[in-house]
């Protein structure tokens, strides 16, 4: 190549350093210049790809695929470089600071794209590309000595800094990880046409369980962490389960019965003592219920399982709305009650099968009393204004129709006054008086 380039009447440094250094430069920017086409040909379509398998999420780690794959491509080519021979100390350098910048962009694209904060992705970035430059030079075991240095023992075991340091990166490996994992699980899981939404639910709920205990099981693995030490503290742990945090075991082993036996859903409407609304979401310790407010009550899992609940969407949708409607004695009771099935079938909301009806229900002291009974297939959206627009229909047929709505009226019949609390009226003039 050298004899090639100097036919070409290209003339190179004599010192063969020189000449290597020029040779990892140029494979740093050879690297970076296939990262760049793999980002701008391949990354739309590893997005696209992304987004199909694990869906699209608030912290953006869809739309940074591109940057990773580029990043990941120049990242894994220098590695190769720098492993395949023996570099000297000038080109060492310069594929060292390119391998380290493509780690620490990988890094922070990756750690940001799981939603973790700027401050944490960039200080692990730094940490990993500091290493990966010191590898590349030949310095990595006196760094990794110097940090080991600052510490202390506690038993058999050390604390120090480098210690801290692989906990901190070991820690953002598996949370990224994880993040990523579930993502993939839980997309997965609600594309099957094969369960019902509760069941989808429990699926996330326990593929989520089993990756974050395969996390921490492999975080101790990594860490060597001895569980023989953790004997006495899960003897701790289980008395205080079966004292202060029973409460909350039971909370969680009630929210897994709930999405079990499928008795409440997301989306049904409940009535739960107070609180009326539609279920958002079971969670891990509560069950979150939006009311018509707009306020969300979260209540307790146990006390769904413990307490009496209407559930109105348990079986069937259809609600029945019981809409009471007083008229008066001297009015045409078939007239009024046939206005009343007018004012129930004009209203938007209510069935047409089965189809309203109207009852009477008793003889008041003012009013002959009927209920309009209407169904409706959308709870959640409310029982108030149904009433609210049947009854505003009704008003204004009944004022048409001149069928009166009656109100409490009282006759006062006095028995017997004191003396002279009423006077007489005066006496008329006679004919002999003058006016």
């Amino acid at each position: 190549m050298r004899r090639t380039l100097q036919s070409a009447g290209i003339e190179l440094p004599a010192d063969p350093d020189w000449w290597m250094a020029m040779v990892a430069v140029g494979t740093v920017a050879a690297a970076y210049l296939l990262a760049w086409v793999v980002r701008t040909q391949l990354g739309p379509r590893i997005e696209a790809f992304w987004a199909a398998r694990a869906g699209v999420h608030g912290e953006g780690f869809g739309p940074r695929l591109a940057k990773v794959a580029g990043h990941a491509t120049a990242a894994l080519l220098l590695a190769i470089a720098v492993e395949v021979g023996r570099w000297p100390p000038t080109a060492a350098v310069a594929l060292g600071f390119g391998l380290a910048a493509a780690v620490v962009l990988l890094a922070r694209a990756v750690l940001r794209g799981v939603g973790a904060p700027r401050w944490a992705a960039l200080l692990v970035a730094v940490i990993l590309g500091a290493f990966q430059l010191s590898a590349a030079v030949g310095g990595y075991e006196r760094i990794r000595g110097t940090l080991d240095q600052i510490g202390f023992d506690i038993g058999t075991r050390r604390l120090s800094l480098l210690s801290a340091i692989t906990i901190l990166i070991i820690v953002a490996a598996l949370y990224a990880g994880v993040r990523i994992a579930n993502r993939v699980i839980a997309h997965s899981i609600a594309r099957t046409s094969r369960f019902d939404a509760t069941q989808k639910l429990l699926a996330q709920k326990l593929a989520g369980v089993a990756v974050l205990g395969i996390a921490v099981l492999l975080g101790i693995d990594l860490l060597g962490i001895d569980l023989t030490a953790l004997a006495v503290f899960s003897g701790a742990l289980g008395l205080a389960v079966g004292f202060g945090l029973q409460k909350t075991v039971g909370n969680l082993i009630a929210g897994i019965i709930l999405l079990m036996d499928r008795s409440i859903k997301p989306g049904d409407v409940i009535v739960v003592g107070d609180s009326f609304g539609t279920v958002s979401k079971i969670g891990v310790r509560a069950v979150s219920v939006v009311t018509r407010d707009g306020k969300e009550h979260l209540i307790p899992n146990e006390n769904l399982m413990t307490q009496e609940v209407e559930n109105w969407s348990y079986s069937s949708r259809n609600v029945r709305v019981h809409i009471p409607v007083g008229v008066s004695y001297g009015c045409d009771i078939r007239e009024a009650q046939a206005l009343m099935m007018q004012a129930a079938r004009e209203c938007a909301r209510v069935l047409k099968s089965p189809e309203p009806s109207v009852w009477l229900i008793g003889f008041g002291d003012s009013s002959v009393d009927f209920e309009i009974l209407a169904w409706i297939s959308d709870p959640e959206s409310g029982v108030g204004n149904v009433r609210s627009d049947v009854l505003n229909r009704l008003w204004l047929l009944f004022k048409e129709a001149g069928i009166e709505i009656p109100f409490p009226q009282r006759d006062l019949h006095l028995r017997s006054l004191p003396d002279g609390l009423i006077r007489p009226p005066p006496a008329a003039p006679s004919a002999d008086q003058p006016q």
